[in-house]
């Protein structure tokens, strides 16, 4: 018997290890798509999304020119390091694979972590979180995860989901009509998506995620004030804090259910 035991237990965590690696090695391929959207969208409101390379040539290839590596034909890079966001996307899919292991919700969690990393680009360089990134990231987390509690041994619920996107998009908008410029009208949008990540795996999830968005938030503009590169009113992007507190509930939620 304990041979046996020993012998499933080592199968599994082989699994699980390659399951790991697997996730890795998608989320570093998907991580070398997102610079040339990232400096596509990286612009003013009032500004069109980019459709040239800085050398001034048209950006051109599948999808009209959204996907596809931020490289010109000369061998020069554009926009976000792509040594920098392809290893960052490796690491938080392997921490999914690694919390959520083979449960059917990992597909969704692979599939919409390239689009936060994204997010979290995008608002980190011009602090803003574009509609075409916000709307479909929710409506994409409700439906994957539709799928994902239409399979077996998933650990999570739908309409907890749905309402946690609900609950945690109408509390944005409350703060966002009582201090406007504390919170922007993109934050409340993406809390649709971050709510459903998040209501997955229950409520506590949602408090503890959003709570660590905050956290992560407050602490950041606290460094800034100390080493005098921000006032007290400087606005920062709050997005990249937001998805990394979600980041964080969702792995505690995952890896407790």
């Amino acid at each position: 018997m304990a041979v046996v035991t020993e012998l499933f237990l080592g199968e599994r965590v082989d699994l699980d290890l390659w399951l790991v690696v697997a996730a890795a090695l998608w989320g570093a391929a998907a991580g070398l798509l997102v610079p040339r959207p990232a400096y596509r969208l990286a612009v003013e409101p009032d500004e069109p999304w980019r459709d040239r390379r800085p050398d001034g040539q048209p950006i051109t290839g599948v999808a009209r020119g959204w996907l596809g590596l931020a490289r010109s034909p000369g061998g020069s890079w554009y926009g976000p390091g792509t040594l920098l966001v392809s290893p960052a996307t490796a690491l938080v899919c392997a921490g999914l694979a690694l919390a959520t292991g083979t449960r059917p919700e990992l597909g969704a969690w692979l599939l919409l972590a390239p689009l936060g990393v994204l997010l979290a680009v995008v608002d980190f360089r011009v602090q803003r979180l574009p509609d075409a990134l916000t709307l479909p990231l929710a409506v994409a987390a409700l439906a994957l995860l539709g799928v994902a509690a239409a399979l077996p041994e998933h650990a999570g619920d739908w309409l907890t989901a749905l309402f946690g996107a609900l609950a945690l998009g109408g509390a944005y908008f409350v703060l966002f009509l009582i201090n406007p410029n504390g919170m922007g009208f993109g934050d409340v949008k993406l809390a649709l998506g971050l709510g459903a990540v998040l209501g997955w795996y229950g409520w506590s999830v949602v408090f503890l995620g959003t709570f660590a968005g905050f956290l992560f938030g407050a602490l950041y503009g606290m460094v800034l004030v100390i080493v005098r590169r921000a006032g007290r009113k400087t606005s920062i992007p709050f997005g990249p804090f937001l998805i990394a507190g979600a980041y964080v509930g969702l792995l505690i939620g995952a890896y407790a259910a």
